[in-house]
């Protein structure tokens, strides 16, 4: 007997946490859902989010978008480097990950799935503000000290960047963004984005 009413550990208790988590993801949005949240809805013990979803929210709201790499991840690998190449290195991983056939499809299928469903969109946009370009505004010595709005814009402003870099180069096609090599889109976005973290 459980005398708390909880689901005990097993092999349908991933399923249960993930189905919650779609739930209170739309319900709520990223910002708005909370794990403790997502494991009462469950009916589960929180450590078993944790167990089950070691990188928390974050894999959590990866898995339920059927997103084909963990985003947060990847920008936390980015980060670990001089912060006066980050603009660089966030230009160059993105177009790394996009170019890369084994991620491309599915990654335009997410970003056009976006675009089209407002509910989607607004799970999304926590998201990108809090676990990718807001890590990024964390990491730089000089951004992180700004004031909480003035972090904001920056990382609105880095989000916008790389998001019309993706509907421009990927979905939309736009012929001069298809045809440029990688090392001419770094060569021109990546000051842009440092300028956002710098000045």
């Amino acid at each position: 007997m459980n005398p708390r009413g909880r689901r005990p550990g097993g092999a349908d208790t991933r399923t249960a946490i993930l189905e919650a988590a779609r739930g209170e993801f739309a319900a709520r949005g990223y910002a708005g859902a909370s794990l403790r949240g997502i494991a009462r809805a469950a009916g589960v013990d929180p450590r078993l989010v944790h167990h089950y979803f070691e990188g928390g929210k974050s894999a959590l709201f990866t898995e339920v978008m059927a997103i084909p790499l963990d985003p947060a991840a990847t920008v936390a690998k980015i980060l670990q480097g001089p912060p006066e190449q980050i603009g660089e290195r966030i230009v160059r991983t993105f177009l790394t990950v996009w170019d890369d056939p084994q991620y491309q499809p599915t990654l335009v299928g997410f970003i056009r799935s976006v675009f089209v469903d407002e509910a989607r969109m607004v799970q999304v946009q926590g998201y990108v503000a809090t676990d990718i370009f807001g890590q990024v505004i964390a990491a730089h010595p000089h951004a992180r000290q700004l004031p909480p709005r003035e972090r904001a814009l920056r990382a609105g402003l880095i989000a916008s960047q790389m998001l019309g870099l993706a509907l421009g180069r990927y979905v939309v096609g736009l012929p001069g963004l298809v045809r440029a090599p990688a090392g001419t889109l770094v060569e021109r976005i990546a000051p842009v984005i440092q300028g956002h973290l710098e000045r």
